[in-house]
């Protein structure tokens, strides 16, 4: 009896392990920018920017690529704007390129310091970060103003970092 009461810890520790390799998110496979990819908010090719690359996911499986986050942010405010006919229900998913890791991340998931000394292909940006531990310190290490979540950017926001 003894011998199973040791197994039983055992099992549940493995257990407990393979449950929570399963809950991590898989990294999303996106294919990277092509050479004449350009950002459809400001027309910049996009392929030599990947440290600061936003994506669009369509639901036709293409992909829009954003020379960064702030661009992105303005194309799902007002996609038709760019993309005359272009309608929101058209993303299937948005992704934003992890400062540190420079791994596609999920934009909502993704903690953004505005206002900070780090500047993208555009001037100031929303620097991603994939946790709000790391978005503190980037934020007193590089004087940010702000850390933000997806719903906390609007176009006011965005203007003003312009």
């Amino acid at each position: 009896m003894k011998k199973v009461i040791r197994f039983v810890p055992l099992v549940l520790g493995l257990l407990l392990l393979a449950s929570a390799a399963l809950a991590q998110p898989a990294e999303p496979k996106l294919p990277p920018p092509g050479k004449t990819d350009k950002c459809p908010a400001c027309g910049m090719f996009v392929a030599k920017y990947k440290d600061w690359l936003a994506y669009a996911v369509l639901t036709d499986g293409k992909t829009l690529y954003f020379d960064g986050p702030k661009d992105m942010f303005r194309f799902v405010a007002d996609p038709g704007h760019y993309l005359p006919g272009f309608k929101k229900e058209q993303i299937a998913d948005l992704y934003v390129s992890e400062f540190y890791s420079l791994k596609p991340i999920p934009a909502q998931a993704a903690f953004y310091v505005a206002g900070s000394d780090t500047y993208g292909p555009m001037g100031q940006e929303l620097v991603p970060l994939a946790s709000q531990a790391d978005a503190e310190a980037f934020r007193k290490d590089h004087k940010g103003k702000r850390v933000l979540r997806y719903g906390d950017i609007t176009p006011a926001l965005l203007k003003a970092l312009d």
